[in-house]
């Protein structure tokens, strides 16, 4: 994805984030971001216990079962600095009860290729681990969220090697190794493939070029999600991996198909969904997966503001969506963390950075969070 585009995220065409680059809103008020407290020393006493999957549920070491409760926080993907990550992480956990916390990152802050970085990456890899270990010392899961799009890219291997090198067994942490696949087969998602792409300007097909340049401009060779599962693996970090679906991460079906990834040395695969008013077959595309696999909705909300590229009547009042969504959720104890913990990468938590709940969704979703129950009416 370009680096000065505003891109459309989420299950498919939702605007959320703004990738590097690209000019954020006017800094009004309630875009002044939280500051960051100061690192936190490491209190291994204090982490919570290392998950594994079995059958379709996460559990620890004594066999309890682990149900992960949380929110996404943006923008560690957005810009290098992020929108004071680990202030939200500590809120969500101190004041949210929330269990989990899925930390967008991208692959080139993390070695240092953004714009304005000129140290390498290395304080964006220590404003990550801080955030690793601010949410271990509370007793909670972080999930690192490589917040990429389409497929796996050969570029995205050295940083998944170096990622789970580094916190290799750490066991508040979880690898969601690809933000959100889409417009590509279940056996390109798998087992890699070309994937085209269309040229944002006219390639220019002279005959110097040669083949192999050619196709470098027609789009790109992805080596699959499970040889990321295997890079992984070969650093000896048995950490859950998250992978998602397809359309935009909400398809699973393809999973029962024949296009699980096989895992044999860790603790096992979570599949992710990310759910959406606009989404529906809950039973064939994330439910029937359920039954095997445990499911991560990695993102999930909804949103009061009316989104003009998507039509009126698929756009549901949040008001009837949100409390079935949840009972959903609960129902069939389905892992998730709500996007997003932030005040305008809609579909929006939070009204201001005061963590004010937004009415719509923040404020069911923290309810939910403290245990409130929620009854799921109509299914999707």
């Amino acid at each position: 994805m370009n680096h000065r585009m505003l891109f459309i995220c989420l299950t498919g065409l939702l605007f959320t984030t703004l990738v590097a680059g690209a000019v954020e809103p006017e800094v009004a008020p309630r875009h002044r971001y939280p500051k960051d407290p100061p690192a936190e020393t490491a209190n291994p006493s204090r982490w919570p216990k290392e998950i594994k999957v079995v059958g379709n549920r996460l559990r620890d070491a004594g066999g309890r079962e682990v149900w992960l409760q949380g929110v996404a926080i943006p923008g560690l993907e957005i810009v290098p600095e992020g929108h004071g990550a680990l202030q939200s992480c500590r809120v969500a956990i101190d004041g949210w009860k929330a269990n989990v916390v899925r930390l967008a990152v991208r692959d080139d802050f993390w070695f240092g290729q953004g714009k304005g970085q000129t140290d390498g990456g290395k304080a964006y890899r220590a404003l990550v681990d801080a955030a690793v270990t601010m949410t271990a010392n509370r007793g909670a899961y972080l999930v690192i969220d490589n917040h990429r799009f389409r497929a796996v890219k050969p570029e995205q291997l050295p940083f998944w090697k170096e990622v789970a090198g580094k916190y290799k067994n750490h066991p508040a942490v979880l690898f969601d190794i690809i933000n959100e696949p889409c417009g590509i087969s279940w056996e390109v998602w798998r087992n890699g493939g070309f994937v085209e792409e269309k040229p944002k300007k006219a390639v220019d097909e002279a005959a110097f070029l040669s083949e192999e340049e050619k196709k470098k401009n027609q789009g790109f060779e992805s080596p699959g999600m499970q040889k990321l599962v295997e890079v992984i693996r070969a650093t000896g970090a048995g950490n859950v991996i998250i992978a998602g679906g397809l359309d935009w991460a909400y398809d699973l079906s393809g999973i029962l198909k024949g296009y699980a990834l096989e895992d044999k040395t860790g603790n096992g695969i979570m599949y992710s969904a990310h759910i959406y008013p606009w989404k529906s077959d809950w039973q064939g595309k994330v439910l029937d997966v359920a039954e095997k696999y445990p499911i991560f909705v990695g993102e999930v909300g909804a949103d009061v503001k009316k989104m003009d590229f998507l039509p009126a009547e698929r756009q549901e009042d949040p008001y009837t969506w949100v409390p079935d969504m949840l009972g959903l959720i609960q129902k069939h104890r389905l892992n998730w963390t709500g996007w997003s913990f932030h005040v305008w990468a809609t579909p929006v938590m939070l009204s201001d950075w005061d963590y004010t709940p937004t009415p719509f969704w923040g404020e069911p979703a923290k309810r939910a969070l403290s245990g409130e129950k929620f009854e799921l009416k109509k299914m999707r």
